[in-house]
């Protein structure tokens, strides 16, 4: 797995603490829907960084804490701003294991950001995890930065007309009188970010035929949207061959989709699961794209993730590509086409966004979907498709389950090409200016 950032965020420099890693997080949650009441015990196995540690902290919002325990003694904390800071009774030795354990309750809300509220969001009836990139605090202690991944326990008792779907695997469902106890493990390296959530009186439908092998793919969706989401769907297996044709293997034991009963501004990725609105859901799937975006990001931006969120264009971009790839694949307009929608969109723009560092305020500016996407294409087209889709498989198979940088990704891509790429990257990623558009790839097919 690629090596752990461990320097501050620079866009959000009050979320995450480098100075230790966690490797495991153990969640045992009780949250009942109609007074939106979360009760919870996380337990972090942890790993203090090259120095001696005699304080932490982690980032949760306002809720109640009932006790704090560091090795199973009590330390010294404070809770303050979505910060609980920790000082442990004794300094923590370079490099030791150790465990925190917080038990915490109150009434979750998503937590303020510049895009609104991020993270818990109750729902008419249930609720909704989706943190990108800030909100993983509104519901449970953690080390809030990406560069962070760990493995998730994750146990969530509920009344149990509900439906509980979180990253992983589904371990054990468990019912006694009215209410039922959920059991979920994701054993694959996590960022806080990605632990999605949704509770909701859903059916769950399998995609796909399991007897055919591949991934195992669940979708779990309110019964008046089934018969829409059939159709909408119904290609969704189809991606998973052609992504996993296109970009290796897929990176996790399992993949699951939601539709909440609701509407939503955008679909959100989380760690082996996709989160949508019923708006996604029209029944001639006018969200194809959203689909492959979503199901994409689960190879680019969840197992290949990122060390900061200055390099979140290697999430989006990867994703925004991975739409015109299944476009072109699967009759559509071709990638170069929509690289010429595109690039003719940007052309009437205010040419303001470096790529390669957009700064908080454009982080999720669709300027930076689009212009990532031109990118990717600018790449293939220098490369060709010979050495564009070995150079794409093996990017992700080489940093599976780990943390990447832009400097990375342009070291990785020019060991493919035939000449330099520094002038490429130089204008695609750094420079303001919107580049010319590059002519189409050679037509010679993918290894």
């Amino acid at each position: 797995m690629s090596g752990q950032s461990t320097a501050v965020d620079p866009y959000f420099p009050d979320n995450g603490d480098p100075r230790y890693r966690v490797h495991r997080y153990e969640l045992a949650l009780e949250y009942r829907p109609g007074p939106n009441r979360l009760a919870g015990t996380a337990r972090l196995s942890a790993i203090a960084g090259p120095a001696p540690l005699a304080e932490f902290h982690l980032n949760l919002a306002a809720f109640r804490i009932g006790r704090v325990l560091v090795d199973g003694r009590a330390p010294h904390y404070t809770h303050r701003a979505g910060r609980l800071r920790v000082r442990p009774a004794k300094p923590l030795r370079a490099g030791a294991a150790f465990t925190v354990e917080v038990h915490w309750a109150g009434n979750p809300k998503p937590v303020r950001s510049p895009w609104g509220g991020l993270g818990w969001e109750e729902l008419t009836d249930g609720a909704l995890v989706a943190s990108q990139p800030v909100g993983a605090p509104s519901w449970y202690p953690c080390n809030d930065r990406p560069a962070d991944k760990a493995a998730y326990h994750i146990s969530l008792n509920t009344p149990s007309a509900y439906t509980v779907a979180a990253v992983g695997r589904l371990l054990t469902r468990t019912t006694r009188a009215s209410t039922t106890t959920w059991v979920y493990e994701q054993s694959a390296p996590t960022a806080s970010y990605l632990v999605g959530l949704a509770i909701g009186q859903y059916q769950t439908v399998l995609l796909g035929d399991p007897g055919l092998g591949g991934v195992p793919q669940t979708a779990h969706v309110p019964a008046h949207v089934l018969p829409r989401f059939s159709r909408d769907f119904a290609r969704q297996p189809a991606m998973m061959r052609l992504f996993e044709e296109l970009f290796g293997p897929y990176p996790f034991g399992e993949y699951a989709v939601v539709v909440a009963d609701e509407e939503l501004d955008v679909p959100v990725e989380a760690q082996g699961l996709s989160l949508f609105g019923t708006n996604h859901v029209d029944g001639a799937r006018g969200s194809e794209r959203l689909v492959a975006h979503e199901l994409a990001h689960q190879w680019f931006g969840n197992s290949v993730g990122i060390a900061d969120w200055r390099h979140i264009w290697l999430n989006e971009g990867f994703a925004k590509y991975a739409e015109w790839l299944w476009s072109e694949r699967s009759g559509g307009r071709g990638a170069h086409e929509h690289a010429t929608a595109a690039h003719r969109l940007l052309a009437s723009l205010p040419q303001d966004l470096r790529l390669a560092d957009p700064g908080r305020r454009l982080m999720f500016d669709d300027r930076l979907y689009q212009r990532g996407g031109l990118t990717v294409h600018a790449v293939r087209c220098a490369l060709g498709d010979g050495a564009f889709f070995p150079m794409l498989r093996d990017w992700a198979a080489r940093h599976r389950h780990g943390v990447v940088t832009t400097a990375a990704f342009t070291a990785h891509a020019a060991g493919y090409a035939a000449g330099p790429l520094d002038g490429l990257f130089a204008a695609w990623l750094h420079g303001p200016a919107l580049p010319p558009l590059p002519p189409p790839p050679g037509a010679e097919p993918a290894a």
